[in-house]
């Protein structure tokens, strides 16, 4: 593969970890259910403590609740590339419901609006899922 071009990247520290996630929106949550795979975009917050995923529900949603309900660890990835520049942050643990209440000025200050597809707005309703950080890995382009 000698004319492949390559980009070099290296491992982020702890602090451009934490500086990528607070200043994200939205990434891509990895769920299983035996050899089956399923990946769905979502919005996240993130407070330096807790990584929390707001997750439609509403009819004919059926399969994303059925993974979450079967997932042990779930894989969720936020990222941005360009061909000079890129990053990622990869969080990897235990996914689950979050059971606290939380009102609806609450939610829009943590989330980005909810992009609604065909949906009426009275039938979408929002769960909080909490995704224990038990690793967190992040990566970035470097220059060579």
């Amino acid at each position: 593969m000698e004319h492949v071009e390559y980009v070099y990247t290296s491992g982020m520290s702890e602090s451009e970890v934490d500086s990528r996630l607070r200043g994200g929106e939205h990434g891509v949550l990895g769920l299983a259910n035996g050899d089956d795979a399923y990946a769905v975009p979502l919005s996240y917050h993130y407070d330096g403590d807790r990584l929390l995923l707001r997750v439609s529900e509403h009819d004919g949603d059926g399969e994303k609740m059925r993974f979450l309900e079967t997932t042990d660890t779930a894989t969720f990835v936020c990222y941005e590339a360009s061909t000079d520049e890129s990053w990622s942050v990869h969080v990897r643990g235990p996914i689950r419901r979050w059971e606290r209440s939380v009102d609806e000025a609450t939610l829009n200050e943590w989330f980005q609006p909810f992009r609604l597809f065909d949906e009426a707005v009275e039938d979408v309703a929002f769960a909080l899922y909490e995704l224990r950080m038990e690793t967190v890995i992040g990566r970035t382009t470097v220059d060579r």
